[in-house]
């Protein structure tokens, strides 16, 4: 058996296709998708993802507001910019791009953007939100891995799923997520001692560490779904996954590749966010 590539490249074409029709409706009401990204600093991996980013948005007919500054922006200028955005009728999601200059509190930036724009599902009222199973917004990468098991067709349902990695911004709304969908999930990280004793029991594993060769061949259940989320770089410099894809993929059922699988979801993701918080203003109205 060899597993079937669960392509995200494809999905997300499909998904911002559905984007951009819905936008169309939203603009034709007068209720553009509007989406503020903001950087600082010089960061280059920042810059490449907020590009991407806006370049997305473009694509999907959702309006992109990019706002630079330079890395010594003051915290309270930022706080007060993001202030103003809150207060913007044409803005529905607000971004700040991480990482942030060490002067800036990160966790003061995120809770100053308004729930109802926290595209990002980072703040603590979102995580509560998503915790309590009320309407929210779902972290974007999580939310993005959702869909592409949903793509296999195989219903969540009673399935096993363990969660490799316990990250705020991945590995707990994952959790999450997967139970809200009726699996029974187990969380496992660095402290969980033989990790493969956990896997081998999985129907669905979702890898997110950020350390390749964390689940090999040996560690998955024939027929398993596995999820790859991590991003690492192999001993010739390519990208590569936390999954050894090589042995795992003559194992699972579907698995994802790393680059081509979770990536392309997480950007796709927040323009599903962002459109969502349009048509909820565009409800209101």
């Amino acid at each position: 058996m060899t597993a079937q590539v669960i392509d995200g490249n494809a999905l997300s074409r499909q998904l911002r296709a559905e984007v951009a029709q819905r936008a169309a409706a939203l603009s034709a009401r007068g209720h553009q998708p509007g989406l503020a990204v903001i950087l600082v600093g010089d960061d280059p991996a920042s810059a490449v993802y907020v590009r991407n980013k806006v370049k997305a948005c473009e694509d999907s007919g959702v309006r992109s507001v990019f706002e630079k500054y330079d890395a010594s922006l003051t915290e309270a200028a930022l706080l007060e910019r993001i202030a103003a955005l809150n207060a913007d009728p044409t803005i529905h999601g607000i971004l700040v791009q991480m990482p942030l200059p060490k002067h800036i509190d990160p966790h003061k930036v995120i809770e100053a953007i308004a729930t109802t724009k926290d595209v990002d599902g980072y703040s603590v009222l979102s995580a509560g939100e998503l915790m309590a199973g009320l309407e929210g917004f779902r972290p974007c990468t999580p939310y993005g891995c959702m869909k592409l098991i949903e793509s296999t067709g195989v219903s969540l349902k009673g399935k096993h799923a363990v969660v490799i990695g316990r990250s705020n911004t991945v590995g707990k709304p994952m959790a999450l997520l997967l139970l809200q969908a009726n699996a029974t999930v187990t969380i496992c990280h660095s402290g969980t001692p033989d990790l493969g004793y956990h896997t081998r029991q999985a129907d669905v594993v979702v890898a997110a560490v950020g350390r390749r060769n964390t689940l090999t061949g040996d560690m998955v259940k024939p027929g398993a779904i596995v999820i790859d989320v991590g991003i690492n770089r192999n001993d010739e410099g390519k990208l590569c996954g936390d999954v050894d894809y090589a042995s795992v993929s003559p194992v699972a059922s579907h698995i994802t590749p790393v680059p081509g699988g979770v990536g392309p979801m997480t950007i796709t993701m927040l323009l599903v966010n962002t459109l969502e918080a349009a048509e909820r203003v565009a409800a209101q109205a």
